[in-house]
């Protein structure tokens, strides 16, 4: 029935029976009482009757209707409370069934929509994996569940070189690919599901991280059996749209409750292993130890130190020559950073740079160098010394600021030093995945006098055919390629063949780490251009260096004779 139509036939029938009463009672009336006064009165009565008559029928609805609305405020007001399950009001629905459905179906779309919202908060969107926070929560209440005894193992997974599917492929193919590892990882957690223990959970933390919790595992051996697991599954090719995809992951264990008795501390600690366990290469698996968590703070502090080295003035430059061994004139020399640790006394780039790498912080040292390389020129300049080319060695962080280019040149030009005093050296592995721009803007400083030099060749993976077309001087040869060059005749035959390669793209050889005389009699027959090692100079700060140089002349051209 229509709403109100049954309130409507309700009144009707009221007014009928009360039209009816009086008409009956005023034809009573009249028939019946023959005085005026007798018929006004009886009139009055009539007309009170009907008046009460109208009201009553006109109130019903009214109240009812208050009655409804009153309830449906009850109902909504419920909603503070939480409740979004009860229907609407018995009386509402009577009154204004429209309107309960409606409330009801608001109510409906509420529920689902908090649902949803849920969800999205708890799964990750691309491979409906709980995301971090969920994994938190779960695997606290398994942390709980479990009390405080037992083993447990926390694995935290990190993709290997997926960054390079995304540059090439594009971020679509990348999500792609996290979904297909997200099912190879549930294999492996189905696969540990069968037996009594607490079913592992599976998560994926953000990017190309994922983790694995298991709260029980027999033993060390166990745990590093679940990783090699996980190293295995992701290790086989992907099939990506006619593309076979080979990624890998570097897997960190943190045992319960050896390594941490949170889940927080049990990331943490597996986190350190994973990066140790991606620091050799990538497609391993590492477990956490004390070793591990010494070398953590120690780069941790290392990190905070460095913040303000800078400001402090605690870096230094090692100046070591480069020496011609066709003329045995000293050619230049290369900087080389040290930093003068208050507490540790000068420490070699080996024990800060990856730290700084790792943090960015070393583009703020890397402005520190060329700004100290353009002071050291140009008060040799005006010293009157014979113009000799600075190396220093440029890095990758450097590069990916766009003004990176432009801030060396001011730098240069401010002090006065031309470019051709300067030379720029990065790594293999920098050097072949310099982008065009970054190349355009390498060629454009050589083009004004600057030389470019690839340092460590040989360490890396180089393209010959880009090699060729790169814009270089100079190819230093990586100290590994000629550490036996006196001894063995392997690395001799090596070492020709790299040397042939590098004249065969028209640049020059340098030499690193040279340590013997028979060493450098070695490379020099074999065609090798310049020299720097302990066996003609070490690095030196810079007083030492000039006073070397003005006197260097006359015993290098000894040696090499």
């Amino acid at each position: 029935m229509k709403d109100g139509t049954a309130q409507k036939i309700s009144n009707a029938v009221l007014s009928l029976l009360a039209g009816l009463a009086s008409f009956v009672f005023s034809l009573g009336a009249f028939l019946t009482l023959t005085q005026l006064p007798q018929q006004i009165a009886a009139s009055l009565v009539a007309g009170f009757f009907c008046l009460l008559v109208c009201f009553v029928a006109a109130e019903r609805p009214n109240s009812e209707g208050a009655r409804a609305l009153a309830a449906l405020g009850e109902r909504l007001l419920a909603v503070e409370s939480g409740d979004l399950t009860s229907p609407a009001p018995s009386i509402v629905k009577r009154n204004h069934p429209k309107l309960a459905a409606a409330v009801d179906g608001l109510f409906a779309q509420v529920r689902s929509s908090i649902e949803n919202a849920q969800a999205l908060g708890m799964y990750d969107s691309v491979t409906s994996l709980p995301n971090r926070s969920y994994f938190r929560v779960e695997a606290e209440r398994l942390l709980l569940a479990g009390g405080k005894e037992g083993l447990g193992a926390l694995l935290f997974i990190d993709l290997d070189r997926f960054k390079s599917v995304n540059d090439s492929l594009g971020h679509a193919r990348g999500d792609q690919l996290l979904i297909m590892v997200a099912n190879r990882l549930r294999v492996v957690v189905n696969g540990e599901g069968l037996h009594p223990a607490p079913r592992p959970l599976l998560a994926r933390l953000a990017g190309d991280e994922f983790t694995l919790f298991f709260p029980q595992v027999t033993d060390v051996a166990d745990a590093e059996r679940l990783a090699r697991r996980v190293v295995t599954a992701v290790g086989e090719p992907f099939e990506l749209h006619g593309h076979s995809i080979h990624v890998g992951a570097s897997v960190g264990i943190a045992l319960l409750p050896l390594h941490g008795r949170s889940i927080e501390g049990l990331m943490r600690s597996a986190d350190i292993a994973m990066y140790r366990a991606k620091g050799r290469g990538g497609g391993q698996l590492c477990l956490f130890s004390d070793e591990l968590a010494a070398e953590h703070s120690r780069k941790i502090e290392t990190e905070l130190a460095l913040t303000d080295a800078v400001e402090r003035g605690e870096f230094l430059l090692a100046l070591q020559p480069q020496l011609s061994l066709k003329t045995g004139e000293i050619t230049g020399a290369e900087a080389l950073l040290r930093w003068n640790h208050p507490r540790d006394g000068m420490r070699p780039p080996a024990t800060f740079i990856p730290v700084a790498e790792q943090t960015g912080l070393i583009a703020e040292i890397g402005d520190w160098v060329i700004a100290e390389c353009a002071s050291l020129l140009a008060s040799w300049s005006e010293a009157g010394a014979p113009p000799r080319r600075l190396a220093f060695n440029v890095s990758p962080r450097q590069l990916d600021r766009p003004d990176f280019f432009n801030r060396m040149r001011q730098s240069f030009a401010a002090a006065g030093v031309p470019l051709s005093q300067v030379e720029l050296e990065f790594t293999e592995t920098a050097a072949m995945e310099c982008s065009g721009a970054v190349l355009e803007a390498i060629a454009g400083l050589r083009a004004d006098g600057a030389s470019v030099a690839i340092d460590d060749f040989g360490t890396g993976y180089s393209n010959l055919a880009r090699l060729r077309s790169m814009p270089i001087d100079r190819v230093k040869l990586d100290p590994s390629l000629i550490a036996d060059i006196d001894t063995s005749e392997q690395a001799r035959v090596m070492v020709q063949a790299v040397i042939h390669l590098i004249k065969g793209v028209g640049c020059e050889v340098v030499a690193e780490a040279v340590e013997s005389v028979a060493g450098a009699d070695i490379l020099r027959a074999m065609g090798c251009d310049t020299v720097q090692g302990f066996v003609f100079a070490q690095p030196m700060f810079e007083a030492e260096y000039v006073a070397w140089t003005s006197n260097a002349d006359r015993i290098v051209r000894r040696v090499v004779a």
